[in-house]
């Protein structure tokens, strides 16, 4: 039988007098709340960033795809506070952590920012709250790490307070799926945590698919991840290779992926991007090597996918010697430096990496994205500061050559390929031009 307080909760839950708190005021944290509000829940905000807080008591959103509307609505509606101020992790009811998990120079997991959020919920925990961890890790980092620092204080995990996993989902860009769109999967360290966070996504989102435990819950999300790494360097590695052959690598994917049954398309590109794919997978890689264990698919994709820049630079090269052009002095322009189309989200996007290589190089560089204008300080490359350049005809015939990073359909391929010399393209996306083709080399 379930304990008073978790009686308690899910009632609180139940009747939409609990508050939620979120930790992380990123591309995970904001459509959460707007789940969450939209679901009748209050909700507070917590991020160390002071300049986000004030942004969004001011109505103001730095994220494209949640407007400035969302959350003017979610603070007219009196559901919505946000603060720097951590000492407030006592007044909500439920604390969802939504903090980034990087990898350190020696590609190992960095836990530092769920540590120090789970050592500041420790100092203010009470009893009755659900600590619920979003945030893409390895299996056993709920029970394992989490849970013994939240234990500081002498209360008790699953009898005082209660901690599950529920990982997120977020596809940034995608009209498709919102937060509240998405199926929750919901692990927890016992029978009480896992009720109550059931409870809890199941009157904001979709559907909740309940597993056994954290562990499970955990797996199942990095192996989503890893799905997508291991085919993309499938389909990366094919691309060498028909390349070499004069196959367009893309137009077999499209003729595959007509088979009505055991084929999903995925697609090349310039290297991997965003906060999960290149990341994700060499969390269980670590892992396997604790265990003893090689995890050789995971490792050969992480190897196959980050060679992409510096294949595109290669080729790059290669396409400007028909002109009789080395990288060296030659003007190019790097177009779209998101991770994917259409966000401005910039995180582990490929596009740093191929920067940094054509300026070693000796190029004469410069980028466009009507998403980033301007060009974000990224930990891991020095890149001088630069702003995005409006594509106009008399721009585009200075440059030697322009390089396809990022699809976002806010360019005018057509115009593009009409007023550049020389077109790199690897995304595929002049699929469409007509004229002019030779212009275009694809890679």
């Amino acid at each position: 039988m379930s304990s008073e307080s978790c009686q308690s909760l899910l009632r609180s839950i139940s009747e939409r007098t609990c508050t939620v708190g979120v930790i992380g005021l990123g591309y995970v944290g904001l459509p959460l709340i707007d789940a969450f509000t939209n679901a009748g829940f209050k909700c507070v905000g917590f991020d160390v960033d002071p300049g986000k807080v004030k942004s969004l008591l001011g109505g103001k959103s730095y994220i494209k795809h949640i407007d400035d509307s969302k959350i003017a609505a979610w603070i007219d509606k009196g559901l919505f506070d946000a603060t720097d101020d951590m000492q407030r992790l006592s007044e909500p009811d439920v604390l969802l952590i939504c903090v980034p998990t990087p990898l350190d120079s020696a590609r190992d997991p960095d836990l530092k920012y769920v540590v120090g959020t789970c050592e500041a919920i420790a100092k203010t925990l009470r009893p009755g709250q659900l600590v619920v961890l979003e945030s893409t890790t390895y299996p056993t980092t709920t029970r394992d790490v989490m849970v013994p620092i939240l234990q500081q204080n002498g209360l008790t995990a699953g009898k005082d307070f209660f901690v599950a996993y529920s990982p997120e989902r977020e596809d940034p860009g995608n009209p498709d799926f919102s937060a509240a769109g998405i199926p929750k999967v919901v692990g927890a360290i016992n029978e009480d945590s896992q009720a109550c966070a059931a409870a809890l996504y199941e009157s904001a989102v979709a559907g909740v698919v309940p597993v056994s435990n954290c562990e499970i819950a955990e797996a199942a999300k990095v192996l989503e991840n890893i799905y997508r790494a291991v085919n993309i360097a499938l389909v990366n590695e094919l691309k060498v290779l028909f390349d070499e052959m004069g196959i367009d690598v893309w137009e077999v994917v499209n003729a595959a992926k007509t088979k009505p049954f055991g084929f999903q398309a995925f697609y090349p590109g310039p290297g991997l991007g965003g906060h999960c794919i290149p990341i994700d997978p060499f969390y269980l890689s670590w892992l396997a090597r604790k265990q003893g264990f090689n995890a050789r698919f995971i490792e050969l994709a992480g190897e196959v996918n980050r060679a992409m820049p510096a294949y595109v630079v290669s080729r790059t090269s290669e396409f400007l010697n028909e002109f009789r052009k080395p990288v060296n002095g030659s003007k190019i322009c790097l177009l779209g430096v998101a991770y994917k189309r259409d966000v401005d989200d910039p995180r582990e996007s490929p596009s740093f990496e191929l920067m940094e290589l054509l300026l070693e190089q000796g190029a004469d560089l410069t980028y466009s994205d009507p998403h980033v204008p301007h060009l974000p300080s990224m930990r891991h490359y020095d890149l001088p500061e630069m702003y995005s350049q409006s594509l106009t005809p008399e721009f585009l015939a200075s440059q030697d050559a322009v390089l396809i990073a990022t699809d976002h359909t806010a360019f005018d391929y057509d115009q593009i390929v009409q007023h550049s010399a020389l077109v790199v393209d690897t995304r595929n996306a002049t699929a469409g031009v007509t004229e002019h083709r030779e212009r275009i080399r694809k890679c």
